[in-house]
């Protein structure tokens, strides 16, 4: 996938946001194989993300399966995605005294001063103000409930916010 610098981008956590943990039959696993869970996974959230006007890329720990094992059954092409660096022990007692999530500080720096959404199920308010004091250009961490993942909700918020950015 090329990258336009002009153009927003889009940090997209799998667990919670694409994979929901919701109670009900729409989540029951099928089957008992290792790739059960992706019943979960609602293929028409890969369109609808594509044509976002962003650049999309994994914000996850799936590593190499989120390219072969979800961007495939949501019909995207290979997206880049965030390497989570070795936290010094500086940042960890940091983020910990603040309850900053994990991953935030490795999507600010990939952002390197680009304007971006992300989408996870534990994003905190804690993340949003450090994010507003160490990214220079607008932010948008929206929190999905992991109950029910990516709604038509979240698309209405995330539309509008990433054509205006």
């Amino acid at each position: 996938m090329t990258m336009h610098r002009d153009r927003p981008l889009f940090f997209l956590d799998v667990d919670g946001p694409l994979l929901p943990f919701g109670a009900g039959p729409q989540y029951a696993p099928t089957g008992t194989g290792p790739n059960a869970h992706l019943a979960r996974l609602d293929p028409r959230l890969g369109p609808r993300l594509a044509a976002l006007p962003c650049d999309l890329v994994w914000a996850t720990t799936w590593g190499e399966e989120a390219h072969t094992e979800l961007a495939p059954r949501l019909g995207l092409p290979r997206l880049p995605a965030v390497l989570w660096p070795e936290p010094s022990a500086a940042h960890v007692h940091e983020d910990q005294w603040f309850g900053l999530h994990w991953k935030t500080r490795a999507i600010v720096a990939w952002a390197d001063g680009r304007p971006f959404a992300w989408v996870d199920d534990e994003i905190t308010d804690a993340d949003r103000d450090w994010v507003s004091a160490h990214h220079p250009a607008q932010a948008l961490l929206h929190h999905v409930a992991s109950s029910r993942g990516l709604t038509d909700q979240d698309f209405t918020i995330l539309g509008p916010w990433l054509r205006a950015a």
